[in-house]
């Protein structure tokens, strides 16, 4: 009898969750927003959702762990990758699967990335949640002297008065 009583708490319970489905399908599911292209200049310190389509400068290894010869370890590689475009550059941290697809001379599309700090300076980095494509190569002229990663920058506490 115990059994019985715990198949049907799951059956109350999923007209709730198809009711709350149909009301979400019908106001929002069928329209997705267009993404927002932005420059490299317009990265602020401590943003994310930053979509932009960027040329890869250079690639350097910084940090490779793990045994390459075993499977089952994970091997965890870190590159910083130097990417711009038409109006700045700024170091990129490339992880794991992301180091192959940054290769000095391509042009990739970074979706949903976010700008962490690293001792006072910035770096844009893409995590789970975003997405690398490589694309054909850039009709732009990478501005390199407009470096973003050579700004430092210093956490100030306002006190309100």
């Amino acid at each position: 009898m115990a059994t019985t009583g715990q198949q049907k708490e799951p059956e109350k319970e999923q007209p709730k969750q198809q009711q709350g489905q149909e009301q979400k399908g019908t106001t929002t599911a069928t329209e997705k927003r267009k993404p927002i292209f932005v420059k490299v200049d317009q990265l602020k310190p401590g943003t994310n959702g930053h979509n932009l389509i960027a040329e890869v400068l250079s690639s350097n290894m910084v940090l490779q762990k793990g045994r390459a010869a075993s499977q089952h370890l994970r091997q965890t590689r870190i590159a910083e990758c130097l990417i711009g475009d038409d109006t700045g550059t700024i170091l990129f941290t490339a992880r794991n699967d992301q180091v192959d697809l940054l290769k000095p001379g391509t042009t990739v599309i970074l979706r949903n990335a976010k700008i962490d700090m690293f001792k006072g300076s910035m770096r844009l980095a893409v995590d789970k949640w975003g997405r690398i494509e490589v694309t054909s190569p850039a009709n732009f002229v990478v501005k390199e002297d407009n470096n973003l990663s050579l700004v430092e920058y210093e956490l100030v506490n306002v006190v309100d008065e």
